[in-house]
């Protein structure tokens, strides 16, 4: 059999790898398929539906993803996150090339795919669509080309890490803190500046392959760089103690226990060795700095658990070069990863709203929506002052004419309608907050939320009119 004859020369370890990689990716791909869009990917998918340079919370790469998979699959959950699945595979190819070229002497470049692969923010993170998915990848992409730059010493693999790196950058902002730790590995390497034309001349692609993010924000007000970076300057040192708690809590538990201790051994090894060997000190570099930046940032605010992610590839390959068994940590892992995707499947664990982050975000929209075309008369439309909620409905809402009623739609190229008599839904203990120019009705009832017998969540219907003359009108929201 030709597949026999492919494996001849694949030790067993290899082909261990691969199974599991196999496996993964049809686990992942099955999940994506089954479980109903969460809030944060359906607003990312009404992005896909009307592309721009970039947007107020994100730069375009998890827009453009969403519309590539959703072009092939159709407007469906499978077609949200097709990319996931795929990019994690072939990321781990590349992160398995990278091993061999940092540590080419050492057997087991397998070692750092597993304990990526088995961390469990990959492994929900692949089953999903968010900017850390593609950010996740083109990083990985980036340690490929730089492992393929140390151990070839060619100039023009500069070129392909600018690339790259101005790709991660329109995927997310934080992947600029790895960008800069390579820029200070390079000049922090006297042998190496020799290649200075080469690297400039990454940066002037990387800046090239910016530039829409770029142009977008010149043209907004700066809203989104002042959106995220408009905390960096704050200072609340009394909780410095909890955010700090917070983040290490949450790397524990994205990363899993054992991986996270590894993680933490890898570490202080190639900061160790990081003034004799190139390969460590570039990971030092591209673990540390961001570290520090976070750090930082949790002496004036909250770190989400997600920001760190940036550094998780880097991490893998760094806990790979350590002598120390990985067997258990990764079975850790993959098993509280299947934990997670039975209970997002299947709701094994009866759980309350309150408990069930996935139920509560994932589940009962479809239904919502039709509950909603059963109440709401077809001439009205439906304004939704909760983003999240809008873009949801917009998704699962069909045929309902959803309209979004908060402001940050004003930077979409999406048109304001006089749309006429309509209704706004809010959350059931919110007061409705609209315009003064708006003119707001009498309560039309209530709708729920439910996974099975259990309510998510409730949301009050009220009559409303935005007047054609208002200063600020909802927007209309896409459909599948």
């Amino acid at each position: 059999m030709w597949w026999r004859q492919l494996l001849s020369g694949v030790d067993r370890e290899t082909r261990l790898i691969w199974l599991f990689l196999c496996i993964a990716t049809f686990l992942r791909l099955g999940l994506a398929a089954s479980l109903p869009l969460t809030p944060d990917e359906a607003y990312y998918w009404v992005w896909s539906r009307h592309l721009q340079l970039s947007y107020l919370d994100h730069p375009p790469m998890v827009a453009i993803w969403i519309r590539i998979g959703t072009t092939l699959l159709g407007q469906n959950a499978l077609g949200v996150r097709w990319l996931g699945p795929v990019s994690t595979l072939v990321g781990s190819v590349a992160l398995h090339q990278a091993a061999r070229d940092f540590w080419p002497r050492q057997t087991g470049s397998w070692r750092a795919v597993a304990l990526l692969n088995a961390t469990l923010m990959l492994g929900i993170g692949a089953a999903t669509m968010t900017p850390d998915t593609p950010t996740v990848f083109f990083l990985t992409i980036a340690l490929w080309a730089l492992g393929r730059l140390i151990r070839t010493g060619l100039d023009r693999w500069w070129l392909v890490i600018g690339g790259i790196f101005g790709l991660a950058f329109d995927s997310k902002y934080t992947a600029a803190l790895p960008a800069m730790a390579c820029a200070l590995w390079w000049i922090s390497d006297r042998s190496r500046w020799r290649q200075a034309f080469s690297v400039i001349t990454a940066g002037i692609l990387a800046l090239v392959l910016m530039s829409p993010v770029m142009i977008w924000n010149a043209t907004h007000d700066w809203a989104s760089f002042l959106k995220q970076g408009g905390r960096t300057g704050d200072w609340h040192p009394a909780r410095a103690l909890q955010f700090l708690g917070e983040l290490l809590g949450g790397q524990i538990g994205l990363a899993t226990p054992l991986i996270f201790i590894l993680f933490v051994i890898g570490t202080w090894r190639v900061a160790r060795l990081a003034v004799r060997n190139q390969e460590e000190r570039l990971l030092a570099f591209m673990i540390l700095i961001p570290c520090a930046v976070f750090v930082q940032h949790a002496f004036g605010g909250r770190v989400q658990a997600n920001w760190p992610v940036v550094i998780y590839p880097a991490l893998a390959l760094a806990a790979a070069s350590t002598s120390y068994r990985i067997g258990a940590a990764c079975g850790l892992g993959v098993g509280l990863t299947l934990l997670v995707y039975l209970q997002a499947a299947f709701s094994i664990v009866p759980l309350s709203a309150h408990h069930d982050v996935i139920a509560r975000q994932a589940r009962g929209w479809e239904q919502l929506g039709k509950d909603l075309a059963h109440t709401v008369p077809t001439t009205n439309y439906i304004a939704v002052n909760d983003y999240a909620v809008a873009s949801e409905l917009a998704f699962y809402g069909k045929p309902l004419a959803i309209y979004g009623a908060d402001r940050r739609w004003g930077y979409f190229a999406l048109s304001q309608r006089n749309a006429g008599e309509g209704v706004l839904l809010v959350r059931e203990k919110e007061r409705p907050d609209v315009p003064s120019d708006w003119q707001l009705g009498e309560s039309k009832g209530l709708v729920c939320r439910y996974n099975r017998q259990a309510i998510m969540a409730c949301y009050r219907l009220w009559a409303l009119k935005a007047p054609e003359d208002a200063a600020w009108r909802p927007v209309k929201l896409p459909s599948p």
